[in-house]
Formats: C-alpha cells, structure tokens, sequence
C-alpha cells in the first residue's frame, strides 16, 4: 500500500486506521439503533396514555445507550394530529348528555369513530357559521337545524337564497351522497321538517311578517334610515312626543304626520321645554323618510303586527317547527333586513321570561348575512347589539350568526359566541391575507396550521370548537360536516304556496288592516283647530259686521229724527203773543193735530222699528 505523496504505507498503521473507521462506524449505528428506539418507546408512552385500556408493554428491539442523543418523537398516524391529538379530540367531544353531530374528524381521511358533536344545552351559547361564498355554510346551517326540529328546539332562520327551504322535502340519495356520508358515520335518511314560510310585508311566498313602527323604535329605525347621531336623538324625542299623547305609530305615514305636525304652527311649540326640533333636522328625517318609503319599505310597517311567540311553536309530533324568512331583494334594502332581523331578537328578549341555564334551548335564531346588520353601525346601536346578544341567553334563545369571516362581527359580540364553524377561507388579495391572519388569532391552540388548513379545507369541511358540557373549549377539529336529510334543493314553489294556504298563521296575518293611529288623530286635531279658527274668524267678521250696521242705522235713526223735527216745525203757523194759550190750541190747524197726536207718534215709532229692528233711543 502506498501513501499519498507515493511512498509505502505501513501495514501495521493501515490495520489500526481501518480499525478505526469500522469502529466510528459501529458507533454510528448504534447511536441510530438507539435514536429508532427511543422514538419507538415515545410513541407506544403516548398511544398507552391515551387509550381507555393499557395496551400491551412495548419492547425495545435494540438496548437504548443512555448517553446517545434522542431523537424528537414523530406523529406515526397519516395527516396533521399525531395520535394523541386524535384522542385528544374523541374524548373532547364525548358528551354525556343529548347533543347535535356535526360530522366526523379529517386527519388525512374522515375518522368515523371520531364524532364531533355540540352539547344541545351549549347552543344557547350562540355561535358562528363562517365561511366563503360556495363553502357550505348553507348546508351546515340546515344539517344544524334539523337536528335541532328533531330534538323538538324550533328553528327562526333567513332563507337568503332560498336554499334552506329544501329542509321541507325528503332529500334524494345517490351513490355519492351515500359515500359520504358512510364515511363519516352518518346513518343517513331522507327526511323532511316541519316548516313554516314566512316573508317581510308580503313581498314573497309566505305568511307577512309586520311591525308597527312604535315597537320597532327610534334606535332600530336610524339604523335603518342612516341617521347620524343628531337626527337620531331628535328622533327619539318625537317618538317621546308621540307616546306621551297617546299617538300610536303604525306605519311610516304616522312618523310622518306627527314631524310635520311638530313643524307647523300648531305643533311647534309642543316640544319647546324640551328642546324643540331643529327645520333642517327634520327636513332630513322626512326625506329619509320618503326615499325609504319609495324603495317599497312601506309594506313592513303596520298591522297585525307579527306575535313572535308564534316562532316557538313545536308540531304535533313534538318536533320544533322550522320558521323560514325569505328575503328575495335583500340586495336592494340590506340594513332594513338585518335590522328587522335584530327586532325580532330584541322583541323575543322583552317577551321571554327567564330561564337560565336549560337542557335544550326554547328557540335557536340563525341569523344569515351578519355583516349587513354591523355595517355603518353607531357606537349605540352596537351596544344594543352586544347586550341583546348578551341577555338573551338567559330567555333560552340561541343565536348563530352566519357571515363569511369573524372579522364582520365585532369583538365584543363575537367574544359572546361559544361555538365556531369555519368553512375555508380564500387568501387571493392583501385583504383577504389579513382577515385570515385575524381569524386564526381567535381559535385556541392546536397543532394545526390554521392558516395552511383554512385555505385547504374542501367543500362541506370546517375547522370547528365549541363549548363542552362544562362550558370550557373543546380541541379544535377538522371536520366534514354532515349532510342534510331534507333535499339540498329549493323547495318546488306550489308545495312552499299550498303549505302558506295551510298555514293557521295566515287567517290571522295575511291581511293588512289600518287602524285608527296618529296620522287620523292629528288630522282630526288639525281639522278641529281649523274648524275653531274658522269659527273664531266668522265671529270676529259677524261682530264686524254688527258694529257697522248699528252705526249705519244710527245715522239712519239720527236722520229721521233731523226729519220729524224739520216737518213738526214746518207744520206749526205763525202765531202773535197776544194770543192766549187756549186759543193757540184751538188755533192749531188739522195738520198740526194730527202730527202731535200720541197716536201719530206711536205708529212713526213703529215704523223706525220696522226699518232697522231696534226702538229709537231718545
């Protein structure tokens, strides 16, 4: 053997350098032997301490050296949870009590024996159904619903779309269907629920829905209006006026009779010790008003005006009738829907006794298309927002709001939520990036990516938490959501008509009526105040008139007696003194007796009194 630089390499050296190398060698292996096994002895720990039963001891096939590196241990199951986590997520949702089956965990393939559940008495929590366009959100909402009808929890929900009305008709099985749902665990039936169609003012297939603009209130309806904060308290001062003088508010016309009553000169003055109303104010208001009215908003303000008891009503078999809004324009009027919407919750509140913490809830509120209910919103109607959603647990009333990012609920409202649905975000535009930022930040921690597995979440999956029994967090879990029973196509329009003319509600709000209110009070007080001046101006023009003519007839009068005066003395004959006063007497001529007769004078007195209907006055 030869050395490098060419010269004879010693044997003896060459023996101890390949000695040496066989040994690093041996050595190498066996630190990977010990690195294998105590990876190995890691796993088998954990899998052990997560199983109900203690499996058998694992045996170490190589001796671990204690003074080898150790290796970190690697998940041994395909997908993003390492086996623990699995187990983590199975015990997580086992609940003990009555609970609604959401779908089965995602950890490379649907895990069937891993469902995942929310405990019934828990949605009352409220919670959120979030999710891009086209991700399922819809058929989470109606899987969600039905279930609920099942364990007898009416359903309140906004059929946007018109999708939802499909829980009224038997779903169609196929191939694929039934795939999907053996291979989450799903004993899937075609089934249809009780449900009951209702449509704002009658614009639309089902029973009119109406409130009176009194019950709606000033803070509701410059939401609607878009009102700043100025025009929104002087809103609520004549809403002041209107109670305290008995004026009922049924419709938009009411509102408007009473701001125009408070601008003329019989009303202005009404409200000057408590601040008066500012012209211009008003002036916006009531072409506010108009606009509203135009755009066709006059239909959902009046009588009968819905009793939303009629939303807690449970069929003949015990399940919960599903109550369906249908909002077919609800691009054209957006803050009306969402804020009738918050009426109705804020009418439930008012009306529900409390309850408490209770086994299932009285009634669960979907509330579609959030976003529209927060945008523009003062800093007011916000707090009544928050509380709403706050108290209202209590009357056993849950509420899921369904948007496509938590990021269109505000913070307060959404730390009111126990439950989270999120169905994949899209991350194409800066936005888009930071809203998904924004929504991981708010999940609990988990071994998942977030931000990698929203974006890759198929169609009918969703990332989802909600609240144990306990009302502590359960593990966040991938998801493939159930499939709806009832068909996952709109309802055929005869059956959603024949079941509107079936409907006992209809007999009582079908019909629009017009009740004696506040536009017919003030224009009978108006035509009372015109009938008054009317009168008073006719009086002060009869007294007018009166003066006149008695001055006219004391001309008259004065004239006459200028007259009798002038012939008395033409009548009487030139007389001597020396003539005495008897024969003066008998001196007077015919004439002059008949003139001075009291019966002459009696019958010129009567004819005075003829002419201008009073005696003389002498």
């Amino acid at each position: 053997m030869t050395n490098d630089d060419g010269s004879v390499q010693d044997a003896a050296a060459a023996l101890a350098q390949a000695k040496a190398a066989a040994a690093a060698a041996q050595a190498a292996a066996d630190a990977a032997e010990a690195a294998l096994a105590a990876a190995t002895r890691r796993a088998a720990e954990a899998q052990a301490a997560a199983a109900p039963v203690d499996p058998e001891p694992v045996v170490p096939t190589q001796p671990i050296a204690s003074t080898q590196p150790v290796a970190p241990a690697q998940p041994i199951a395909s997908g993003p949870l390492s086996p623990a986590a699995v187990d983590a997520v199975r015990a997580g949702y086992d609940f003990a009590g009555e609970a609604l089956q959401m779908g089965a965990l995602v950890n490379g393939e649907a895990l069937a024996d891993v469902q995942v559940r929310i405990p019934l008495g828990m949605v009352a929590r409220h919670g959120l159904v979030a999710g891009a366009t086209g991700t399922g959100k819809t058929k989470t909402l109606q899987g969600l619903a039905e279930q609920l009808s099942a364990a007898g929890v009416p359903v309140f929900a906004a059929d946007i779309k018109g999708d939802l009305s499909g829980i009224a008709t038997p779903g169609a099985s196929s191939d694929k269907l039934t795939e999907r749902t053996r291979g989450i665990g799903q004993d899937w039936k075609p089934t249809a629920f009780p449900t009951e169609y209702f449509t704002l003012g009658g614009l639309g297939t089902g029973v009119p829905i109406r409130a009176t603009i009194t019950s709606f209130g000033p803070l509701l309806l410059s939401k609607v209006l878009g009102l700043n904060e100025t025009q929104e308290s002087s809103l609520g001062l004549v809403f002041h006026y209107a109670d305290a003088q008995g004026l009922p508010l049924v419709d938009l016309a009411d509102l408007r009779s009473v701001l125009s009553y408070l601008q003329s000169d019989e009303g202005k003055g009404e409200l000057k010790d408590l601040g008066g109303l500012a012209p211009a104010t008003v002036g916006v208001i009531l072409r506010e008003l108009i606009t509203f009215s135009d755009q066709g908003a006059d239909v959902f303000f009046g009588e009968p005006e819905i009793d939303t008891a009629d939303f807690l009503r449970l069929a003949s078999d015990g399940r919960g009738i599903v109550s369906l809004l249908e909002v077919p324009g609800v691009q054209d009027k957006p803050a009306l829907f969402s804020t009738f919407l918050m009426w109705l919750l804020a009418d439930l509140m008012n009306d529900l006794p409390e309850v408490g913490d209770i086994d299932k809830p009285k009634l669960v509120f979907f509330f579609d298309e959030a976003h529209l209910l927060f945008a523009n919103a003062s800093k007011d109607f916000l707090s009544a927002i928050t509380q709403t959603v706050r108290l209202i647990r209590s009357k056993g009333v849950g509420i899921f709001f369904v948007t496509q990012t938590p990021k269109d609920v505000p913070g307060d409202v959404l730390a009111q939520l126990g439950s989270r649905v999120q169905h994949q975000l899209r991350a194409h535009t800066p936005d888009d990036a930071k809203a998904l930022r924004q929504t991981v930040q708010t999940y609990p921690v988990s071994e998942y990516d977030l931000g990698e597995v929203l974006q890759s979440l198929a169609i009918g999956e969703a990332i989802v938490t909600v609240m144990n029994e306990k009302g502590a967090p359960t593990p966040v879990a991938w998801t493939r959501m159930r499939a709806p029973q009832g068909s996952m196509d709109p309802t055929p329009a005869a059956d959603m008509q024949a079941t509107v003319q079936a409907s006992p509600l209809l007999a009582r709000y079908g019909t629009a009526v017009d009740p004696d209110s506040a536009k017919e009070m003030l224009a009978r007080r108006l035509d009372a105040a015109s009938a008054a001046a009317a009168r008073a101006e006719a009086e002060t023009a009869a007294a007018v008139q009166a003066a006149k003519t008695e001055k006219e007839r004391l001309a008259a009068q004065k004239k006459l007696d200028a007259e009798y005066d002038r012939v008395t003395r033409q009548a009487q004959p030139r007389r001597t003194t020396t003539r005495s006063s008897s024969t003066r007497r008998s001196s007077k001529t015919p004439m002059e007796q008949v003139l001075g007769s009291p019966v002459t004078k009696t019958i010129l007195t009567e004819v005075m009194r003829g002419i201008f209907g009073n005696a003389r006055r002498r």
